[in-house]
């Protein structure tokens, strides 16, 4: 079981030089047993991150931002519904970014992202995010290059605005491989209940899966701060993926060293009348 600052591994360093080569997507080096023998601890830190996440909402002090993203099938949805599953709806909300619609490209790239970004005592994952403004742009050539290197600065200093300001974040990029990527992408073929999550638009994406690499590689590496840091998390295997992605939300939350508030009254000299 991946134990507390165990994680660090998986951390990007600030101005550190970020190569996936180094990070293979299908280790499990910080468990070395299989998903039926994790079932407890997974448990265990649901359990953790359910409690931590009701004294963020009862002290009303702190704000968190979950950044995830991934390549298509990456599991951002997944790891989401597993990891997050029992924290209390009203604490929590997820947003996702999808192609910008004609008011949003009507304003600055941000508009749309800062908008939903935490208020205090709420947690919001962002299932994908801001980065797509970066690495799609850069990708697919939507804009001359001047444009994703602009926004690139833009978000570090949109983060460290949010960070200043109180808002505790954490960004997660799923890593699978190519060929893991495809396993997934031929069971959506070949179940029609996820016949709905398939696009073959996304097999253009695929078709420039280096291209992808290197533009992620690249942004990850810059835009990972002190005060917003990214995690390279191993996704291939997915309850190895949801053990790391658990860990590393019970380690922020626990520096926030958060409490419950404390009462001013006697718990003892109110009676509550038949």
């Amino acid at each position: 079981m991946p134990v507390s600052g165990a994680l660090e591994k998986y951390r990007v360093r600030q101005g550190a030089h970020l190569d996936f080569s180094g990070h293979a997507s299908g280790e499990k080096s910080l468990y070395l047993g299989e998903k039926d023998e994790t079932e407890a601890q997974f448990d265990m830190l649901q359990d953790e991150l359910q409690q931590l996440q009701k004294m963020l909402y009862a002290q009303n002090k702190h704000r968190v931002l979950v950044v995830m993203q991934a390549m298509d099938t990456g599991g951002k949805d997944g790891c989401i519904k597993h990891v997050f599953s029992r924290i209390d709806p009203q604490g929590i909300h997820v947003r996702s970014f999808k192609k910008p619609t004609e008011e949003e490209l009507a304003h600055d790239f941000l508009w749309r992202v800062h908008a939903k970004v935490p208020s205090t005592g709420q947690m919001v994952i962002f299932n994908r995010s801001h980065y797509e403004d970066i690495i799609a742009v850069r990708v697919k050539k939507l804009y001359p290059d001047e444009v994703w290197k602009r926004r690139q600065q833009h978000v570090l200093d949109f983060e460290r605005m949010l960070a200043e300001e109180g808002t505790t974040i954490v960004k997660i990029f799923l890593h699978i491989s190519k060929d893991e990527q495809k396993k997934r992408l031929e069971s959506r073929l070949v179940n029609p209940a996820k016949h709905w999550k398939f696009n073959p638009d996304d097999l253009a994406d695929r078709a420039r899966w280096d291209d992808f690499m290197a533009a992620y590689q690249d942004v990850i590496g810059k835009t990972s701060t002190d005060h917003a840091p990214w995690y390279v998390v191993p996704a291939d295997r997915k309850w190895y993926r949801n053990l790391c992605v658990a860990r590393i939300m019970v380690d922020t939350l626990k520096k926030l060293n958060m409490e419950f508030p404390a009462i001013t009254w006697d718990p003892g000299a109110i009676k509550i009348e038949d």
